[in-house]
């Protein structure tokens, strides 16, 4: 209802009075009506409403409940370093005097007394926090001194309340010295029938050496735990240097010492967590290696991150093997008892341990990450602070004390005294005081009449030099009168006072307790005296509590490199024609004699079949070239590793390569330098450009290179910039010119013209020569031939080139040109899947007109489709392989190098030296001398300068 309709209902004192005359009222029939002009009750009269806006009410009650939170749950004082809940199960097991001789009292009990006395939360929140308090893995330095079970570093709960039991261990005893001293205040439990202390004395540096975790509403703290006997180093050296500074400290506290060990790698966490109260450690688990009888490596775990679970670990290392990350790990157990922790894993034989362990630092939580976060409460209020900060403070918390404790003792030591000296007076003249005492009528008329009377001290010689000069001198100025409160004293004193050795013990007490009150003023009015009494307190903990440091603090960690993860070593990578890719180890391949027939090296699925094959180091980078031009980027490692008899994985769940792309070369780099990349297309296009530009993939790929319409790139090769580069065709022919004649272009130019082409021929390979390697030649059929690169002399790009090889009936086309050395080996793979390895040694250097030898015996119907280098350094090199015919049969399935299968001599048939010559030298000439007229009548197409020298980009 609108206001103005509200006030409009509601009567003013007019139209009530108004009302009250017409209530009777006469119907039409002569009846009496009347009225009800009343308004009805209301639920809220009497009550003061007042409108609040709902913002502003929402955001008050929420600051109320989140400084509810952060005071009295979840952060530590920084005196005592306890929470609320931890601080009354304290002080509960104190009122039961559990301490730690005391006998082992039941949980429930206490439990129950903290819940009933002081904290109302429910035992079922009380003894979470008891049982973590007794927890040697949690705390450095337990407050409680379990006995049952209390749960275990596999993260196992503990039993129920009813079975346990507890008691306070030494250093509790500690935090709860001089309680019932006056040292702390003390303030109303819930229901105000008791009192509980606001802090603890806390004698031990609680928070320094044990820490604490809490999460508050916007906040949370993460204080690390400490040695103690650092921490005592470093409390000794800011009282007696107040200027400290935080790094001065430092010398002292080295870092977190956590209570399950480990190893701390680095200072620099440390450095900012202790100066500016917020930091990051790097925590790693202590290992070591030993072997077994049987010659296995075993890493065996000792000691684990802090807070982590020891069952959370070999969860993770499992889960890890599992999936291929770390596939050295063979076996997993945790062998762990009463005598310590032992996590053992179980190494392959192939295994290298440093990586392996560097494998687990990376992917379980043997490596873990402590965060530091020193805010505590600080006058009831959160704070971040300093490793000063929290010394200083404990130290600021212990003066207090003292000075309390001082002040409560003095002022008790002066009553006592007080009394003395009138129990004093009233032996000195003791008949006066019973004839007093026999006289009176009743106790309030002695107590009257002894606090009138005027007392003497004693003439004995005695007495009086047992009693301080300034008794003796202050009595001797005349009679002294009693106060009511010695006047109690001597009604309440027993006769045997009376006699002269409790005379004499009075006095002595009475000297006693002067010297006592002169002690206790001079401590409140030097605070040199006050930090000695700190000092010996701090050297008294050190010497009684003190161990030896269990985290070591090593060398800084460098950041993960994957590659420090991944063991180095020459690996077969293989890519099928349906896009299957895989990696195995190069000793995978046995050597072979030539004319041997290999064995099976994959299990292609129907129609598929091993299309390229190639060498490198699994920390090369692969450069993985499409036909389209682009170019895709991968590490060698990230090619998933598989057995022999498997197809491998899908290149499109590796790279974003679309179904339509198909990769034309593969090229395998260490790091991107000064050197260039030279690209080749089916047509006879090539293209230089730098390798740094080939640096920066994106995710989907980047173009390499600008293809035209119905051209293909075939080949890519790393060059220095001024190496001479060799074109080779199907039809045998090839072209040898100097890398120089083509000019830098960007990386998404297309390139210049490299070979001319007769109709129906096209580029199958591109090669670098080398002074020190043969070129090599292999068709088809499974024949080659290697010849010196001096054979080819050296023309302009552009040009027809020279005959390479005869390409007959017997040879077939040319499928693979390779520039190799005498110590290399070669891998050649077959449509059929067939593999062999063989020493490019055993193929004979020959002239360049000519057929060749039988290199591969193959089977009816197979042909050979791709050729590999092998290094002879053992060296990945670069290796970059040509399509194969796509209608090439399905593959065949892999058998194991070391299976027994004997090498199969080649077939009967024409010795493959025989006949190698099939040109004779005439001949020879003749066929060079046709392609020094073929070259003369078209080199002005491939000059430089002439049209077909312009940069063909690719956008």
């Amino acid at each position: 209802m609108p206001d103005d309709e509200v006030n409009n209902a509601q009567p003013t004192d007019e139209s009530a009075g108004a009302d009250d005359a017409a209530q009777a009222q006469v119907n039409d029939d002569g009846t009496a009506a009347v009225k009800a002009a009343t308004a009805q009750p209301s639920m809220f009269d009497g009550e003061q409403i007042e409108d609040l806006a709902i913002e502003q009410e929402m955001r008050d009650s929420y600051l109320t409940y989140a400084m509810s939170t952060i005071v009295d749950r979840a952060l530590p004082d920084i005196r005592d370093g306890l929470k609320p809940s931890q601080r009354r199960v304290m002080v509960a097991m104190n009122d039961l005097n559990l301490g730690p001789r005391s006998k082992h009292r039941k949980c429930a009990k206490i439990a129950g007394d903290t819940s009933g006395n002081y904290h109302p939360h429910g035992e079922g929140v009380v003894y979470p926090t008891l049982v973590r308090l007794g927890q040697d893995w949690s705390l450095r330095a337990p407050l409680v001194d379990p006995q049952g079970n209390f749960g275990s570093i596999d993260g196992d709960p503990a039993a129920a309340m009813r079975y346990t039991e507890a008691r306070m261990t030494g250093v509790a005893m500690e935090m709860m010295a001089d309680l019932t001293l006056d040292t702390v205040d003390m303030q109303p439990n819930y229901d105000n029938v008791r009192d509980e202390p606001t802090v603890l004395p806390g004698k031990f540096p609680n928070l320094l050496v044990n820490g604490s975790q809490g999460i508050a509403v916007g906040m949370a703290t993460s204080l690390p735990p400490h040695n103690l006997r650092e921490v005592c180093d470093g409390l000794l050296h800011l009282i007696d240097n107040p200027e400290a500074t935080t790094l001065n400290l430092m010398k002292f506290v080295k870092g977190p010492d956590f209570p399950t060990g480990g190893l701390i790698c680095g200072r620099e966490g440390v450095l900012a967590g202790y100066t500016t109260g917020r930091g990051r450690v790097h925590v790693r688990a202590r290992m070591h290696t030993e072997q077994t009888r049987g010659g296995k490596t075993q890493i065996v775990v000792t000691e684990i991150p802090y807070q982590v679970l020891k069952t959370t670990i070999v969860e993770r290392v499992a889960q890890a093997v599992k999936s291929d990350k770390i596939p050295g790990i063979q076996d997993v157990q945790d062998h762990s008892d009463r005598t310590g922790m032992r996590i053992v894993i179980d190494l392959r034989k192939d295994a290298e341990p440093e990586v392996v362990v560097n494998q687990l630092y990376q992917y379980t939580p043997l490596q873990s990450t402590f965060s530091i976060i020193n805010i505590a409460l600080v006058n009831r209020a959160p704070r971040t602070l300093s490793l000063r900060d929290l010394m200083y403070y404990f130290l600021d918390h212990r003066k207090v004390v003292i000075r309390r404790r001082t002040t409560y003792l003095l002022r008790r030591a002066r009553r006592r005294a007080h009394i003395l000296e009138g129990l004093i007076l009233a032996v000195a003249d003791i008949d006066r005081i019973i004839e007093l005492i026999k006289t009176s009528p009743d106790v309030p008329a002695a107590r009257e009449r002894l606090v009138a009377a005027k007392l003497s001290l004693s003439d004995s010689a005695a007495v009086r030099k047992l009693l301080p000069e300034k008794f003796v001198a202050k009595a001797d100025k005349g009679p002294q009168g009693l106060t009511g409160v010695q006047a109690d004293a001597i009604l309440g004193m027993q006769l045997q006072r009376l006699t002269g050795l409790e005379i004499e013990k009075l006095a002595r007490d009475y000297g006693q307790l002067v010297e006592e009150i002169e002690g206790y003023e001079a401590i409140l009015a030097d605070e040199n005296l006050l930090l000695d009494i700190i000092r010996e307190d701090v050297h008294e903990i050190r010497d009684k509590y003190g161990d030896e440091r269990r985290t070591e603090i090593a060398a800084a960690a460098e950041e993960f490199d994957i590659e420090d993860l991944i063991a180095e070593e020459d690996v077969v990578v293989t890519l099928s024609h349906e896009g299957y890719i895989k990696r195995m180890p190069l000793t995978t391949y046995r050597r072979q004699g030539r004319g041997g027939q290999g064995i099976i090296g994959s299990d292609a699925k129907e129609g598929d079949f091993v299309e390229q094959l190639f060498i490198a180091s699994t920390h090369d980078y692969m450069l993985v070239f499409l036909e389209n031009g682009r170019m895709h980027w991968l590490k060698v490692y990230d090619v998933p590793s598989m057995a022999r008899q498997s197809k491998g994985r899908a290149i499109v769940n590796v790279l974003q390569i679309g179904a339509d792309e198909r990769i034309c070369a593969v090229v395998s780099v260490r790091e991107f330098d000064d050197r260039c990349l030279v690209t080749a297309t089916r047509k006879g296009q090539i293209k230089k450009t730098e390798l740094k530009a080939y640096a920066h993939p994106r995710k989907g790929g980047i173009v390499a290179a600008g293809v035209g319409e119905g051209d293909a790139v075939i080949g890519v090769a790393v060059s220095h910039g001024n190496d001479e580069i060799v074109l080779g065709t199907a039809n045998g022919q090839a072209i040898r010119f100097n890398e120089t004649d083509v000019r830098l272009m960007g990386r998404t130019a297309g390139g210049v013209r490299g070979i001319n082409l007769r109709e129906g021929d096209e580029v199958i390979g591109m090669a670098v020569a080398d002074p020190m390697a043969t070129l090599l030649t292999l068709c088809e059929n499974g024949y080659g031939k290697r010849t010196s690169f001096e054979e080819y002399r050296l023309q302009s790009r552009g040009g027809y080139g020279v005959i390479n090889i005869k390409t007959t009936e017997r040879n077939g086309k040319v499928v693979a040109m390779k520039s190799v050395r005498d110590a290399d080996e070669i891998m050649l793979i077959t449509h059929n899947g067939m593999i062999v390895r063989t020493g490019v040694s055993e193929i004979r250097s020959i002239g360049r007109a000519t057929q060749g030898v039988r290199v591969m015996t193959l089977k009816s119907g197979d042909s050979l489709v791709a050729v590999a280098r092998v290094l002879a350094d053992d060296q990945s090199g670069q290796e970059q392989l040509g399509l194969a015919d796509a209608d090439a049969p399905a593959g065949t399935v892999y058998e194991p190098a070391d299976a027994g299968q004997e090498e199969t001599p080649a077939e009967p048939d024409t010795p493959p030296d025989v006949d190698v010559e099939a040109q004779s030298e005439s001949s020879a000439d003749q066929a060079d001398a046709g392609d020094s007229a073929d070259d003369e009548n078209h080199s002005d197409a491939g000059a430089p300068g002439g049209p077909d020298d312009e940069d063909v980009t690719m956008l």
